[in-house]
């Protein structure tokens, strides 16, 4: 072979590596980021053309792919479409599935989850169509339907839980939105129907149980009392604790008053009981500055606060700044300063008290079957996220929750025949708008079957508590009764 022959053979040798190469890459190595990128229409076409997995409440759907007769085949479809926006988001070939189960459950719902193996190769073999996995929630309809209602027309959110499991019971925000307008294969009413809801102001689209952080407000005051408790600086529901009118903060002029000016005890003193029945800010003020910031961020982060948690959705970590000073710690001890938090983990802060200071990792997906009805996941066991405090200490903390709904604030959260704990709250956020309205709770106190956190923004009276009595503590009562009396 002569050497012209020779080096062309070279060069398209060389040619075939390099589109072996390339091709190889593509099928292999880039196949996962081509299929996700938002301009390949082809993946998006071929997911419509096979049924999408329903997701189920209480054996019932919330979100069901059903034929139609258009070259998309199915259309995905939620029958109680504003109750459970935020919970299953949306499946949209115009916009996509950004948000709720739609996007965290994705490769479930269309079949290509690794656990969902077995059948691919099942369908593959007898040439039937991959259709996704069917989704069971954890939700108890009743606590659902209630939240939503006792909620009404207020901005905010109301999460429930099963103490013991860290099932999720309930998951409600507002405002709310329909995700069938966004599912719809009239693409022109599609792209309007987003655009509307993304310019809102208020954010329909946001879950406001798991996506947002807020001041927590006095019902963090569970937190530092647990701290208190737990680090001896004080032994029980009856020691006695500072009560002042006005607590002086350190490195400033600025005071912490309490509510109405006046002091929480005789003497300026008081017991912690009753500072927490009340609410009283200087005390747990104190409280705060004597355990010092490390020892009240340690305590909050035991409760889950920095945590990274999904359900499978994921959650905003809540938080607690580090550093403080004695000033900010005071703020900080009664929810306030730069402490922020989601209702969710403000309810694993009620039902970790509840569940004798264990906090159990919550979650949403109880059940995964197959397109045959074959269980894939069966129901999780229940699985400890940390212990909290001591079972002597939730012991106490709880018994003051109770004093809280039996002589304090919480008394609009009492249910005749049934021992509840709560805690009221009302967080500052915003100096020209009211302060948001807090409440957690548990019940039955003896044997809790649900825990409650709720929000109400801007729904407070701007220093006092009567925002979460008022507001926030009927709407934990009306979930609570939904579980309790079925």
């Amino acid at each position: 072979m002569n050497a012209p022959v020779r080096r062309l053979s070279v060069v398209i040798a060389l040619l075939f590596v390099a589109l072996l190469v390339a091709s190889t890459s593509i099928q292999f190595f880039q196949a996962q980021s081509l299929a996700a990128m938002p301009a390949n229409k082809r993946t998006v076409l071929d997911n419509y053309s096979r049924q999408r997995g329903s997701i189920l409440v209480a054996g019932k759907p919330i979100a069901e792919s059903v034929p139609v007769d258009d070259q998309y085949k199915y259309l995905r479809r939620y029958p109680m479409a504003e109750l459970y926006s935020q919970v299953t988001g949306f499946y949209s070939f115009e916009v996509g599935n950004p948000f709720g189960l739609e996007h965290a459950a994705d490769a479930l719902l269309t079949g290509q989850a690794d656990t969902l193996f077995v059948q691919r190769i099942t369908d593959l073999i007898t040439g039937r169509r991959t259709t996704g996995a069917t989704i069971e929630l954890t939700i108890d309809p009743r606590a659902q339907q209630a939240a939503d209602e006792a909620l009404g027309p207020s901005r905010g959110a109301v999460v429930a839980l099963n103490p013991k499991t860290g099932a999720i019971l309930a998951m409600v925000s507002h405002p709310q939105y329909n995700p069938n307008a966004l599912s719809s294969h009239d693409f022109r009413s599609a792209a309007k129907a987003w655009e509307k809801l993304r310019d809102d102001p208020a954010k329909p689209f946001l879950n406001r149980t798991i996506e947002q952080v807020y001041p927590p407000g006095s019902t963090f005051k569970v937190v530092t009392a647990a701290a208190a408790l737990e680090n001896g600086l004080v032994t029980g529901a009856q020691s006695q604790v500072p009560g002042p009118a006005q607590l002086d903060l350190p490195l400033t002029d600025v005071t912490l008053p309490t509510e109405n000016g006046l002091p929480c005890g005789p003497g300026n003193r008081t017991t912690l009981v009753h500072a927490l029945e009340i609410s009283c800010n200087t005390a747990f003020g104190a409280l705060g500055m004597q355990l010092g910031g490390e020892k009240l961020r340690a305590q909050a982060a035991k409760f889950g606060f920095g945590d990274t948690l999904s359900v499978p959705m994921r959650v905003a970590p809540s938080s607690v700044p580090a550093d403080l000073n004695a000033p900010q710690v005071a703020q900080s001890a009664i929810g306030q300063y730069d402490v922020r938090t989601t209702p969710l983990q403000m309810a694993l802060v009620a039902a970790g008290i509840a569940n004798q200071g264990r906090v159990m990792t919550p979650y949403l997906v109880s059940q995964v079957r197959s397109a045959d009805l074959d269980v894939i996941s069966d129901e999780p066991k229940p699985q400890e996220l940390s212990q909290a405090v001591s079972p002597r200490t939730a012991e106490i903390v709880k018994d003051m929750m109770v004093s809280v709904v039996d002589h304090g604030s919480g008394a609009r959260a009492q249910i005749s025949g049934v021992r509840v704990a709560g805690k009221t709250g009302t967080a500052q956020h915003d100096l020209s708008k009211a302060p948001h309205a807090w409440f957690i709770s548990f019940a039955p106190a003896d044997d809790p079957q649900i825990a409650v956190a709720v929000i109400v923004e801007s729904g407070g009276v701007t220093h006092s508590e009567v925002g979460g009595g008022r507001v926030a503590a009927p709407i934990a009562r009306a979930v609570m009764e939904a579980v309790l009396r079925r």
